[in-house]
């Protein structure tokens, strides 16, 4: 082989490597690589137009695979009042929801959701309950970028050696390191402290939530780093 041929050979390795592994979760045709939680098959979700949707009635879907290192992009919209998300490192048991051991990625009408009863009280969703948090954790950075219900978003989801960050709309708006001493100190104050939430684990699924609303996704696909 001449020399001058090795080189761009060489270059284009990484980029074969790379693609080997980006995965179509969802291509708009078929649900191959889900089932709804506790089943054997997806359930209650229907394909309109290369457009996941369900009308919040149905229990979560989940990935058939697990997952530990990735980067996982989508397309989201949520209805008037809505209320949905993307749950990642779900280890699916017999007994709990997706959320009692996996990490939501926040997708809500951030400006129409009601206010919600909390000891007697009227209370408005708080920031870190808003599109793009790490839910009940972290809050967004930014809360100028969202669009509306009923318009598309972008999500994404890097999860790189317990390294995670949450970009809406191209923008990082949440990162945080879990499993640190950080988050462990943020853990305890919160509702997750008795859960399964609690036991940091590398690998697990990801979930996309049917919380009593409508919700539309388009355009799943990740990344094994």
């Amino acid at each position: 082989m001449k020399k001058h041929l090795i080189l761009p050979i060489l270059l284009l390795i990484p980029t074969l490597f790379f693609a080997q592994k980006k995965q179509k979760l969802f291509n708009g045709k078929s649900l191959s690589a889900w089932h709804t939680y506790h089943k054997t098959t997806p359930e209650g979700w229907t394909i309109e137009g290369n457009v996941l949707t369900t009308d919040g009635h149905a229990a979560d879907l989940v990935t058939n695979q697990d997952f530990g290192d990735f980067d996982l992009s989508f397309e989201f919209k949520v209805n008037l009042k809505g209320n949905s998300g993307v749950i990642y490192k779900v280890i699916e048991d017999e007994k709990n929801p997706t959320y009692f051991s996996g990490v939501e990625y926040q997708l809500i009408d951030d400006t129409g959701y009601p206010p919600f009863n909390d000891n007697g009280k009227m209370v408005s969703i708080n920031d870190r309950q808003k599109t793009g948090a790490n839910y009940d954790m972290q809050a967004p950075s930014d809360l100028t970028i969202v669009k509306p219900a009923g318009e598309w978003n972008k999500g994404r989801i890097i999860v790189k050696n317990d390294h995670i960050q949450h970009f809406l709309n191209g923008k990082l708006v949440v990162e945080y390191h879990y499993g640190s001493d950080a988050w462990k100190e943020q853990l305890a104050k919160s509702k997750f402290k008795n859960w399964a939430y609690a036991t940091p684990h590398h690998k697990g699924k990801i979930a996309l939530q049917g919380h009593g609303d409508p919700v539309w996704f388009r355009n799943i696909n990740i990344i094994e780093l």
